[in-house]
């Protein structure tokens, strides 16, 4: 089976942008939030900070008890504004590793382009920006610009060199293949060879998507990953294809986990005589 992100095309792979390469060039597949859900963020995030601002002005006329003049209401209004639109979301931003209650909402989190935890300078690039692209412009300028990038980035991940990781993915269902009641006795008998390890992934990437897979292409991969593997097996099964690699893949998966499990057997039976002291030695 090809690993995540993957594409197969002639016996290479070609990287998706999709893909992550860390420094020992193994690809990690991550999925960008799309412009969509981190509009759902936002529009989440927008109303926490107004019920925040709104919250902070009612606590502040509540306390002082008395008429506030005009500079001193606006002076209020304006640190209120900074305290809600700049420093809280950095300082969620900076304290949480990227999420906030709309993040957290949709499954997002905000990391750096390669793929660490955002740092307080990345989360205040990302909230000064944010003033500008989202409440100034009612997100008018972080969706144009969102939209012309593959990572649906707004202006202020552009310069913080981030993006909005989505965490939140569907749950793989367990395809455990079960021997073919058919080939019980043959499989008590039956010699593998040592199959190429990309020959079986093969066979279990068609195995756990069959159901998915039209009839005919069904029948088609199914012959022909049943001649590749014929070489590898003997005997051969009187059974169709698809039973074919059902078998040979439960035998492998039994007899590999046999061996495993001897082995660890054999290294408990060992512990005592390498953890143990020469000639009976006291222990002290």
């Amino acid at each position: 089976m090809d690993q995540p992100g993957k594409v197969a095309d002639h016996g290479q792979y070609s990287w998706s942008e999709q893909e992550l390469v860390t420094g020992e060039a193994v690809a990690l597949d991550v999925r960008p939030a799309s412009i969509i859900l981190r509009a759902a963020g936002t529009i989440i995030d927008w109303v926490t900070y107004l019920l925040l601002f709104l919250a902070m002005a009612f606590l502040v006329g509540s306390l002082t008890g008395v008429a506030i003049d005009d500079t001193l209401g606006r002076a209020l209004g304006i640190a209120g504004l900074v305290v809600c639109l700049l420093v809280v979301p950095m300082s969620v931003e900076a304290a949480t590793g990227g999420r906030s209650l709309g993040k957290l909402a949709i499954g997002a989190r905000i990391v750096r382009d390669d793929g660490g935890a955002i740092q307080l300078r990345h989360a205040f690039i990302r909230a000064l920006l944010g003033v500008i692209e989202i409440y100034l412009t009612f997100g008018g300028l972080a969706a144009t610009t969102a939209l012309l990038n593959g990572k649906s980035k707004r202006l202020g991940d552009l310069l913080a060199g981030t993006y909005s990781q989505h965490e939140r993915v569907p749950r793989v269902p367990d395809r455990t293949v079960v021997l073919p009641p058919e080939l019980a006795a043959w499989a008590q008998t039956v010699d593998i060879l040592r199959m190429p390890d990309r020959l079986s992934r093969r066979i279990a990437q068609f195995l756990g998507q069959a159901e998915k897979l039209n009839p005919e292409t069904r029948l088609r991969l199914a012959a022909s990953l049943a001649d590749e593997a014929a070489p590898f097996v003997s005997p051969k099964p009187v059974a169709s294809p698809e039973v074919f690699l059902a078998g040979v893949a439960a035998v492998r998966r039994d007899r590999e986990s046999t061996a495993l499990q001897l082995e660890r057997d054999r290294l408990d039976r060992l512990q005592p005589i390498l953890h143990a002291l020469p000639h009976n030695f006291p222990q002290r």
